[in-house]
């Protein structure tokens, strides 16, 4: 009787020290230590398979300028977009200051799309001038997954250089297949702005860098899951690293890379345990994307049931004269951050090899030595946006895969070794009034 009212006793104290953990942890790290990860990914994608950011503002882009809605950078938003039409955003722009708009659309994960299909998204000043504009399409993998497009308002160039009203416009990229299907798409948007310089600098892209491919690293994998979107992008520091894929699924991962610092990547897909007989064009795609969401740079994998691999082109170190670059991947790395590598795997494979899951693992390199870059003028939106440090902060960590309760509590840092304290304190505490109940209660001799 004595023994198993102890037992009772002992787990009333672990959950009076579990409510109170989670009472004084921050609420990010709380919820974290008390939902399950299945539970947090379907309420993180709501079942769409991308993680919008948690915060997002909900806007509805206009069909024209005149009821244009604001945007406002270092703001996340969510929107949708028709299969026809155009989308119109503003947004107010000093004069010197660089702009970023990118536009993720998630189509149903059910959709079928053709490889042109995609979206394509410009700025315009107040005069309709195009002050650029950007595209992106799925690709040979015939795989509906995100896609990410930059408007950008570049103060380096020659044209939309005035303080005053821009307009971001989204439009949908149609082949007009009659296979495609018709509907609209989620959207996400993050705006960005770069301050200028505080004074001027180097006008043309360095020449000279080392652009010989390196050994990839080798050693064991060590296991790290993927985010499901930027905003949830896991965090890999250099080394080997392996998780799974299921055909469809669509992994994010994040990279710091300081100014200074050059960026090298290797992609291997695992083989099959089923029937190797067969092929799959571009199964795997890996993707590289910059700080903004802009893209840097990919590879894709055929597929024939045997492991391939692959590697990106090698990139300068980033730099911020790289934007004046004429190729397109070494204009991207142009300010340090969050790197983000994307990875997908074309629905395809599962009607050939099966639905797996598939092994991927990644080689991830950083070299050079980090230099202190630019000085700005002013503060990037959202300030932090090309600090190294401040990626570790906010995204996930680069250990290993391990107890979810534990990653909770490193979130919290130093308050949360408070409250943890604090937990212990009231435990032992409650452990001795029940030992002395416990004591009161056992029949005399």
């Amino acid at each position: 009787m004595i023994r198993r009212w102890r037992t009772a006793a002992w787990r009333g104290i672990g959950a009076t020290a579990a409510l109170a953990l989670t009472a004084l942890l921050p609420a990010s790290a709380a919820s974290a230590a008390s939902a399950s990860p299945e539970t947090s990914a379907a309420s993180a994608t709501g079942g769409s398979g991308y993680a919008f950011a948690p915060d997002a503002r909900t806007v509805t882009g206009a069909t024209g300028t005149t009821d244009a809605v604001p945007l406002e950078s270092g703001t996340t938003y969510r929107s949708t977009l028709p299969d026809k039409g155009e989308l119109y955003f503003r947004l107010e722009l000093a004069a010197g200051t660089t702009a970023y708009v990118p536009v993720t659309a998630v189509p149903p994960a059910t959709a079928t799309v053709s490889a042109s299909d995609g979206i394509e998204v410009s700025i315009e000043d107040a005069n309709g001038t195009a002050c650029d504009y950007d595209s992106a399409r799925f690709g040979a993998g015939l795989s509906p997954r995100p896609v990410t497009a930059v408007g950008r308002r570049d103060a380096g160039r020659a044209l939309c250089q005035d303080a005053g009203t821009y307009y971001v416009v989204v439009e949908r990229v149609v082949s007009g297949s009659t296979t495609t299907t018709p509907g609209s798409w989620d959207l996400e948007i993050a705006p960005v702005t770069e301050p200028a310089l505080a004074k001027a600098g180097a006008t043309t892209a360095p020449e000279a860098w080392n652009s010989a491919s390196p050994e990839p690293l080798t050693g064991e994998p060590r296991r790290r899951t993927a985010g499901a979107g930027f905003t949830t992008a896991r965090i890999l520091d250099q080394g080997v690293w392996r998780t799974d894929i299921t055909p469809g699924q669509t992994l994010y991962y994040a990279v710091p890379v300081d100014w200074g610092q050059q960026l090298h990547t290797t992609v291997d897909l695992g083989s099959t345990s089923g029937d190797t007989h067969g092929y799959v064009s571009a199964a795997l795609n890996l993707s590289l994307y910059n700080p903004v969401r802009g893209y840097v740079d990919d590879v894709s994998l055929g597929y024939d049931g045997t492991q391939k691999s692959s590697s990106l082109d090698p990139l300068p170190p980033v730099a911020y004269a790289n934007r004046y670059a004429v190729s397109g991947s070494e204009n991207s790395v142009r300010f340090a951050g969050a790197y983000y590598l994307v990875v997908h795997l074309t629905g395809q494979t599962a009607d050939t090899f099966g639905k797996g899951p598939y092994g991927v693992t990644l080689h991830v390199r950083v070299d050079g030595t980090p230099n202190s870059g630019p000085a700005y003028a002013g503060s990037p939106v959202p300030k932090g946006v090309f600090d190294v440090s401040s990626d570790r902060g906010s995204l996930g960590t680069a250990a290993g895969d391990g107890d979810t309760g534990m990653r909770a509590l490193a979130v919290g840092g130093i308050g949360t070794g408070t409250a943890l304290l604090l937990v212990l304190g009231v435990w032992t505490l409650t452990a001795r009034r029940a030992q002395i109940r416990a004591n009161a209660q056992k029949p005399t001799a």
